[in-house]
């Protein structure tokens, strides 16, 4: 596969966590929200459909089961998924942990005040707890390996 970079606005707005067998895994760098970045590895794609049946179902497995696991980490009362692409095209989906009584709630998160950024401790230490997170999952075959 040809060498792969994300748009640089999202490199602006997130941190690298690790490579997913289709996405490059991305934290957002907005404490208010923990928020998840999934970012598939494939040139000039702006759209789901645009991806081969093969990615389309691994991007949502990937999807799926980030989301469940995350928000079980996080006890966060909704998971909020989304592909809008409107300022940045290049496919990727948001996966946001919403609480009750968070800065947005019970809106969506865009538009919301001023991304309240990680000092370098709380980015580490939230890095580490998502990686550790993903390596206990199973983002290949069919069955997860921890919940």
């Amino acid at each position: 596969m040809d060498h792969f970079e994300p748009d640089p606005r999202l490199v602006e707005d997130s941190y690298p966590v690790t490579e997913l067998p289709l996405c490059q895994l991305r934290l957002m760098n907005d404490t208010r929200f923990p928020w998840l970045l999934l970012i598939p590895r494939r040139h000039d794609v702006s759209e789901v459909f645009e991806l081969d049946e093969a990615d389309q179902q691994q991007l949502w497995r990937e999807a799926g089961r980030l989301g469940r696991a995350f928000k079980t980490l996080m006890e966060a009362d909704k998971l909020n998924v989304a592909s809008l692409g409107n300022l940045v095209p290049q496919l990727h989906l948001h996966l946001v942990l919403r609480r009750e009584g968070d800065a947005a709630w019970p809106g969506p998160v865009w538009g919301q005040g001023e991304a309240e950024h990680y000092d370098l401790d709380a980015l580490a230490a939230m890095r580490d707890r998502v990686l550790a997170m993903v390596e206990g999952l199973d983002l290949n075959g069919t069955a997860t390996k921890a919940s």
